[in-house]
Parts: C-alpha cells; sequence; structure tokens
C-alpha cells in the first residue's frame, strides 16, 4: 500500500449528510429521581456523521473530494457546513430545502463507554424539484470525477428515482459506482459496481440468515446476481469482509482491539473507492480498506484512518 502515498484521485460523494454529536463525561453516582447514571459533562465534541464520515476518511487519506446532498435551513444544517469547511471540502453541490431536518446524533460517553444516544433528524424524501437539480449538477460535474461512491443512511437523499439514474448516468460513461446501502429493498442499487451490506442488511435483504460460511456464499452470491454487480461484498465487522467474484473469500480485518464499531462501514466505503480511483484491483482495495477499518474501530467515535496510521497498521 506504500504506493498510494501521495495519490489525490478525485472522488464525488453523494448522500446523506449528519453530524455525529460526542458528550464526554464521568459517571460516578446514580440518580435519586430514578435507577440510571448521572453523567457529568466535562467536554463536547462534533464530527461529519453519514456520508460526511465517507468525506471526511476520504480527505484524511489525500483525496480531492466533493459532496452532493440536500440539507435545511436549520442550525444543524449550518453548522454541518462549517464541519465541511474546517476539513476543506466545498457546499458548492449542497442543496437546501426549507422545513427539510438534518440528523444529528448525540452520544453521551462515560469512561469511554456509551451511556445513550438520541436523535434529531427527518427521514422524509426530498422533493422532486431537489432531484432533477441534483441529477443536473451530476450530469455537469461527473466526468471530472474517477469514482462515484453513494452514502444511503435512508434519511431521504438516495430515493429509488435518483440512485437509479445516477448510477445509469455513470455506467453510460464508464464511472464505477460503489453504494453502502440501507433498508431491506436493494434493487435501487442494481447495476451499481458494488455495494458494502452488512451482514444483518445482507440477510434481511436476501432473506437468507446468514450463520456459516455455506449461507454466507448463499446470499453473497444471490446479491451479485439480483443487482447484476461487478463485486459482490458483504462486511463482517471486526471479522473482515467477504468478496465474491467467482469464489467466496474472506479477508479477516486487522483490528488489535476493537473499542467501537461506529463509522467503520464509512471508512470501507471511503477506502474502496480510494483504492479503486487509484486503480487498485478489488483484493488489493479490500486488503486496504480492512487495515484502515482496523484502525478505527480501535479508535471511539466516528474516526478516520490517515494513510501513515494505516502504513504503520
Amino acid at each position: 500500500m506504500i504506493d498510494l502515498i501521495g495519490k489525490s484521485p478525485k472522488i464525488l460523494v453523494i448522500g446523506d449528510l449528519m453530524i455525529d454529536n460526542y458528550l464526554w463525561g464521568n459517571a460516578n453516582r446514580i440518580s435519586p429521581e430514578a435507577p440510571v447514571p448521572i453523567v457529568a459533562i466535562n467536554s463536547e465534541s462534533s464530527a461529519l456523521g453519514g456520508a460526511g464520515n465517507v468525506v471526511s476518511n476520504l480527505k484524511s487519506l489525500g483525496a480531492k473530494v466533493d459532496v452532493i446532498s440536500v440539507i435545511g435551513e436549520c442550525n444543524i444544517s449550518t453548522d454541518l457546513v462549517n464541519l465541511l469547511k474546517k476539513i476543506n471540502v466545498s457546499s458548492q453541490f449542497i442543496l437546501r430545502q426549507s422545513g427539510r431536518v438534518i440528523s444529528k446524533k448525540t452520544r453521551v460517553i462515560a469512561s469511554q463507554q456509551q451511556m445513550i444516544r438520541y436523535d434529531w433528524e427527518g427521514t422524509n424524501d426530498i422533493s422532486i424539484v431537489q432531484q432533477d437539480l441534483i441529477i443536473s449538477i451530476f450530469n455537469k460535474i461527473i466526468e471530472e470525477y474517477e469514482i462515484v461512491l453513494l452514502s444511503d443512511y435512508g434519511k431521504g437523499i438516495l430515493t429509488k428515482r435518483l440512485t437509479k439514474k445516477i448510477i445509469d448516468i455513470s455506467n453510460n460513461l464508464g464511472k464505477k459506482v460503489l453504494v453502502d446501502p440501507k433498508g431491506a429493498d436493494f434493487t435501487k442499487y442494481k447495476d451499481a459496481y458494488l455495494i458494502t451490506p452488512n451482514k444483518k442488511e445482507a440477510s434481511e435483504a436476501t432473506k437468507i440468515s446468514i450463520n456459516d460460511d455455506a449461507s454466507l456464499k448463499k446470499a453473497i452470491i444471490a446479491l451479485k446476481n439480483k443487482l447484476n454487480l461487478s463485486i459482490s461484498l458483504i462486511t463482517l465487522s471486526e471479522q473482515g469482509v467477504a468478496a465474491y467474484d467467482n469464489q467466496l473469500l474472506i479477508y479477516p480485518t486487522f483490528a488489535r482491539e476493537v473499542f467501537d464499531v461506529t463509522g467503520a462501514g464509512d471508512t470501507v466505503l471511503a477506502c474502496l473507492g480510494f483504492a479503486l480511483a487509484c486503480k487498485y484491483e478489488i483484493v488489493q482495495a479490500v486488503k486496504f480498506s480492512n487495515l484502515a477499518a482496523g484502525v478505527v474501530v480501535s479508535k471511539i467515535g466516528s474516526s478516520t484512518a490517515t494513510m501513515a496510521e494505516i502504513i504503520e497498521y
């Protein structure tokens, strides 16, 4: 992977932007009002989440990144744009829709343990007008990019109509589309280059209970055939990634110690996209993404992996 140092492919991310917010503190006593711990907060931090975490991971690797999404006119939307500015990512292709609520996930962490998470979010599909604007923007800029990454968190950006149109346009121009999917119906991702469901998502989409290598192979082949994928993948959390081309191969991750798997799927998508954009074959791309995932799951919270960390790992 050493020859990826200094590479800066141009990658386009489309999907659900959100904020991951963290309240950090200590829990040393139980509330007299209810049998719950009292967390004394001593600091707060925020990071880009969802498709934003994919963007952050790509920037950490050295990619040139743009993002297409739709946000609202609320304070959370303003905070999100400011977080993008902090990592030098333009918001020029981010549309605003009146009344739209974007997601902010707040986690309370005490002594390196997540105590509770509460979410502020909306999940309504973006309007047809916004979808058409995205298609128009996409048609104008797509040829500038090496690869397209779709980060679907089911918050209403990647509607079935929009997703299918993006994949069709990309395929006509010979651009690979990689998708981190959501929901039980994966048909909207048909003809993508690959998708990256986890084991639970793959089970729900195929109606196959994955509990051993045989059922894993059956599910991964079903996904490949039903969706006409070039490569079929299923992520296995700290166990690694399963891939199927002509045979089932399982690539174990290299996590020394797992603290938090939050955002690991975002890292896998970003690293697969980065490596493939740098003309790596899928086997090398999967190994690279596994190394990066091993770095981020050893951290707490939504995290990224730099090239230096991956090489050291």
